[in-house]
């Protein structure tokens, strides 16, 4: 861990090291306790989707996960190795045919839990953006 930045390879066993990253950050810049969960969820799920999705499992394929703080938002940037994926055409979760289903809920939870979510370079990078302002 240098500062804002987390380089990692893609296990799973590496999402403590997130977790860390994650309370380190909220501490640094005293984020409030009620965004600190949200935070925490949203940024782990994108990091699982970039391991499992992304990277396919991997382990010769790393993750990156950036920090960037303004005045009133901060951003969580995860960007992983892999092929990327059709961010625009992703199956609602919500609907009664996919509610049975085990995949499909990560983006949809990081879009609930964060302000805003950006992908980028074909899906491979999403920014999580979360407000401070009250």
């Amino acid at each position: 861990m240098e500062g804002n930045r987390l380089h990692f390879g893609s296990s799973f066993d590496n999402i403590n090291l997130v977790e860390r990253f994650v309370v380190e950050i909220c501490e640094r810049h005293n984020i409030q306790e009620d965004n600190f969960g949200n935070i925490l969820i949203a940024v782990t799920e994108a990091v699982n989707n970039a391991i499992q999705h992304g990277n396919n499992l991997d382990p010769d394929k790393n993750i990156d996960l950036e920090f960037d703080a303004e005045t009133d938002k901060i951003c969580f940037t995860v960007s992983d190795e892999g092929r990327g994926f059709n961010y625009h055409s992703l199956p609602d979760p919500t609907e009664p045919e996919n509610i049975e289903k085990p995949h499909g809920r990560g983006v949809f939870l990081m879009k609930n839990l964060a302000d805003s979510v950006d992908f980028y370079d074909n899906g491979r990078q999403v920014k999580l953006y979360f407000n401070l302002a009250s």
